[in-house]
């Protein structure tokens, strides 16, 4: 964690990556071989971007997020602090894809503080993956997602509830009390 006392350490930028002007990098973040961050792109403190990530125009990333290999983080998606977003995760932007499309709209997508999401998992645009949230590795996720819920499949489902940890600490569908979910 970057200490507020001691004197902020510069980001690193590996020479193959490219951060266009324009795009704010935060102290201690660390962007690796062939990234590429876009102009209005927003990456805040003590953030580890992977290999071939790439981060649009507008896109807010907020401090201590872990972007693995291989994830591109569109315009319309913002992730909060401490985000783990697992190797070749991918979202989305667009409900209606089509190659031409002159009405084209940004449907934006939100993950939460503490979220976490597994490797090669798809996050359908429109969703909000709570606080601390899991995504199973290769869900498709088409809904919202509950702080501290645990889903996975295709579509994704219901299958638990994690602490803070990450820990799961019922496979109920009722959600636990909060201090249980809290934990650290």
């Amino acid at each position: 964690m970057i200490d507020a006392g001691s004197p902020a350490p510069t980001a690193f930028v590996h020479p193959t990556a490219e951060v266009e002007d324009g795009a704010e990098v935060g102290a201690g973040t660390k962007i690796w071989h062939v990234a590429h961050i876009r102009s209005g792109a927003r990456i805040g403190a003590g953030c580890n971007i992977g290999r071939n990530v790439y981060v649009d125009a507008g896109v807010s990333i907020g401090d201590l997020v872990k972007v693995q290999n291989n994830v591109s983080v569109y315009v319309g998606v913002t992730l909060e602090d401490e985000v783990f977003v697992g190797p070749s995760a991918v979202f989305t932007n667009d409900l209606r894809p089509r190659a031409q499309n002159p009405d084209w709209v940004v449907t934006p997508t939100v993950v939460r503080r503490g979220a976490s999401i597994g490797a090669n998992a798809t996050i359908v645009c429109g969703t909000e993956i709570g606080q601390y949230a899991l995504v199973a590795a290769g869900s498709v996720v088409t809904r919202d997602v509950q702080p501290h819920q645990v889903v996975a499949g295709n579509p994704a489902r219901h299958l638990g509830w994690v602490n803070r940890r990450g820990d799961i600490v019922s496979r109920e569908a009722e959600k636990p009390a909060a201090d249980i979910l809290e934990e650290h």
